[in-house]
């Protein structure tokens, strides 16, 4: 008798208990997760059709589409309707990520009671901590408001009964990794988890024109925790970035359907809160009555706000036979790259035998090109320890054969600098419109760059160590 012929449903099918992925063979490692033992058997997958079935709202021009039921509502905090462009339109959904402790649960809790009113209920639900650790933190930062409804929930099913039991206007998770359905199988935070919850809570969005609010974790490397579908399927992906030891925290738009992307709200974290910073410059300037060496100022672009920052440096003998190289807030590639201009193209031959230390001011980043003339009149100066001009700040990208390259939006860098008072600059060539009253020195290359140190101490800083025998 002839054997009979295994079709496709007599085949076994393998799927991944962790993201779902499936294959006809077993492997002992998911290629689409990279989880270990999670492959399993668990039949032939059905073949399924689909038949034109019946729609749910008609096709209209688009002309004729109410573009009303996407207007925003303000969320009560300025710095994060700027980022949002406008604040929260009904039915989107927000994806905010960044590192533990950074200040995500602090920032989302003042939104939750700031945007909570007579006609607009919030729901705040919590699977990270206790309804009494909430509260504690809400009395600290003073965001107690009647109609902000609080909830202690890790099962997706308790939070769609507390929207149903709520009807809330606003919807907040922290968050997405914590909270598990019982109908998939996994851990929470897993890759299948985080898909279902979000599909739920998204889908529940859409049906009631309900704003919500996701937490998501990061990894170690800084992305977002979870499938990238994540990212995809929500509709604005904002990433809250800021060190633990410094004030400053910023909120950055990655993704936005509503609005633009290069928008960046800046926040000062305290002890009683997080409040929103219209004019942040301060944070990142040291007043002096007189000018130390090796500071210099720049003007740097955050998505399309004008920050002035401080770059200082600092050259010391160094005691061991290779010299540190040690930066806080810059990129080490850059600072290394400009130590090697100075030293080849402006004949400062110095500093490759000394210690070398770089910072910035207020725990701001610097990592745009357009900082490079400021980390090298720094090193400079403190190179030669004569200090710059007064009221002076530097903008433009250097090159490695010593040129200085033009930057993008140096007239909204210059109006900023103008703004705060300073009344002098180093820029690229045709730097465009000026800002009245500022006095702009347009530098092509290193060399004049650094003539704006004073002569006489120029002379007296040594070139190499057999001059300063």
């Amino acid at each position: 008798m002839a054997a009979r012929t295994k079709t496709a449903k007599d085949r076994p099918s393998y799927r991944c208990t962790e993201c779902g992925w499936q294959t006809a063979k077993w492997l002992g490692r998911c290629p689409e997760c990279q989880a270990w033992g999670t492959v399993e058997e668990y039949g032939a997958p059905a073949v399924r059709t689909t038949t034109p079935g019946r729609v749910t709202t008609s096709a209209v021009p688009i002309g004729q589409v109410d573009g009303r039921q996407a207007t925003a509502r303000s969320t009560g905090v300025p710095e994060l309707d700027r980022v949002l462009g406008g604040g929260l339109v009904p039915g989107a959904v927000v994806l905010i990520a960044g590192e533990p402790g950074v200040g995500k649960s602090t920032l989302l809790l003042d939104v939750a009671a700031k945007a909570a009113s007579d006609e607009h209920r919030t729901l705040y639900v919590t699977g990270e901590e206790s309804a009494s650790q909430v509260r504690l933190r809400a009395d600290r930062i003073k965001a107690i408001d009647d109609h902000l409804y609080l909830a202690a929930e890790t099962d997706l099913a308790a939070v769609l009964g507390h929207l149903d039991a709520v009807k809330p206007s606003l919807l907040i998770l922290d968050s997405v990794q914590t909270v598990a359905s019982p109908e998939i199988d996994g851990a929470p935070g897993g890759m299948a988890q985080v898909r279902e919850v979000a599909g739920a809570l998204i889908r529940a969005s859409k049906e009631r024109g309900m704003s919500t609010l996701l937490v998501g974790h990061v990894t170690k490397d800084g992305a977002i925790a979870g499938p990238r579908l994540l990212e995809h399927l929500v509709d604005v992906v904002l990433s809250f970035e800021g060190d633990r030891h410094a004030r400053l925290r910023l909120v950055r738009g990655v993704k936005n359907r509503y609005g633009t992307t290069d928008e960046v709200g800046c926040f000062e974290l305290h002890d009683e809160g997080i409040t929103g910073l219209a004019d942040p410059s301060g944070l990142f300037l040291t007043r002096r009555a007189e000018p130390v060496p090796g500071t210099c100022l720049t003007v740097t672009l955050e998505g399309r706000r004008p920050l002035v920052a401080e770059v200082q440096a600092l050259t010391v003998d160094s005691q061991i036979p290779s010299p540190r190289r040690t930066t806080s807030g810059l990129e080490t590639s850059r600072v290394s790259m400009m130590l090697a201009v100075l030293e080849q193209r402006g004949r400062i031959s110095a500093l490759g035998k000394r210690d070398i230390y770089s910072a910035t001011v207020g725990g701001v980043k610097l990592s745009e090109p357009a900082a490079d003339l400021a980390i090298a009149l720094a090193l400079a100066s403190a190179a030669s320890d004569t200090p710059l001009p007064k009221n002076l700040v530097a903008i433009g990208e250097v090159g490695l054969a010593g040129e200085v390259r033009r930057v993008t939006g140096v007239q909204r860098r210059l109006a900023e600098a103008h703004r705060l008072g300073f009344t002098h600059a180093l820029v690229p060539s045709d730097p465009g419109k000026i800002p009245a009253g500022m006095k702009v020195l347009e530098v092509a290359d290193m060399g004049e760059a650094l003539r704006v140190l004073p002569r006489s101490r120029r002379r007296e800083a040594p070139r190499d160590e057999e001059q300063r025998r």
